[in-house]
């Protein structure tokens, strides 16, 4: 039986491990021919080959998104070997996780001032390369999906500032980027993951001499399978109706939703903008949130409100 995706092309960035090699695993199992890539070729082809093992075609390709040429070779690569065509690009590298998690609890000006490069260099500028590159091949074929992999960070701080103004840009990357290829019938979302149990995650959270390790298991107690952000994009590529959603900051909770999949592992998804989570997160009303029904949720122009800069 012929996947749902079928013949599509598909670029994944950072998909050596985490939430890349999930996508990559669901594409390639919806029957694509997806085209990975990260910094180590031996990380890169067990990735390739896993993916591979679930249907579709899988190319690792070596490939630092920090680096202009080394991006415009991957695309050079791609339309050479599909004549031109790509259908799916999926801005997903990351680069600032172990940073993050040696730098947590501290204010922005205690961090190395290098903090910024290691969060937003591949984070951010890397997936603004990628777009250009990817965009020149689908401008041309009148078609397309671009997803930039973002985070509830560009909503409200979360770890710190290079952080959350990283996320805050890609946000926007996806808003701006839409408004240009509309007419050109590509589009480009923001996709929201929630909290994500990647290995390196669960690494530090099985180090039990780690004074974070505690911290991390509370935070991600309920977290998302990586390949809950490929079922997320495979229902995305499906759509006939995704030009409705270009350009708009897409959380994973809510697309569980409106297209109706658990997560990998069968669990239904936690909805991290229930009104019980956010105020959780809120630590002045924090007691309140375990009154809260989990089935009422945070609306949306309350969000909107408390993101407005005037």
């Amino acid at each position: 039986m012929l996947g749902p995706l079928q013949g599509r092309v598909c670029v994944v960035t950072g998909a050596s491990r985490g939430i890349g090699r999930g996508i990559a695993l669901q594409l390639c199992e919806a029957g694509a021919t997806v085209y990975i890539t990260g910094r180590k070729q031996n990380t890169l082809q067990a990735a390739a080959l896993e993916a591979q093992s679930r249907g579709g075609r899988c190319v690792p390709v070596v490939c630092d998104s920090s680096q202009e040429d080394e991006v415009r070779s991957l695309f050079e690569k791609v339309d050479r070997e599909q004549d031109g065509r790509l259908d799916i690009l999926v801005n997903n590298a990351y680069a600032g996780v172990q940073t993050i998690i040696s730098n947590m609890k501290k204010p922005f000006w205690e961090c190395p001032a290098s903090i910024w490069d290691d969060i937003n260099n591949v984070g951010l500028r890397g997936h603004y390369l990628c777009s250009v590159y990817g965009a020149r091949l689908m401008v041309p074929a009148g078609r397309g999906l671009i997803v930039v992999i973002s985070s509830i960070g560009g909503l409200q701080y979360i770890f710190n500032v290079a952080y959350g103004v990283g996320k805050a840009a890609c946000d926007r990357l996806a808003t701006d980027c839409a408004l240009e290829l509309r007419s050109h019938g590509i589009a480009y979302v923001s996709l929201w993951p929630g909290a994500v149990k990647t290995e390196l995650l669960i690494e530090h959270m099985n180090k039990e001499e780690d004074p974070l390790a505690h911290q991390l298991k509370e935070l991600f107690l309920d977290g998302e399978t990586p390949e809950l952000s490929g079922k997320c994009v495979v229902a995305l590529a499906t759509d006939p109706n995704i030009m409705q959603l270009s350009g708009r900051v897409l959380p994973s909770c809510d697309l569980a939703q409106r297209y109706g999949f658990k997560d990998v592992d069968g669990r239904p998804v936690s909805d991290y903008l229930s009104l019980r989570s956010v105020l959780s997160r809120v630590p002045k009303v924090a007691w309140l949130a375990s009154y809260m029904p989990r089935f009422l949720r945070m609306p949306k122009w309350i969000m909107v409100l408390y993101s407005s800069k005037f």
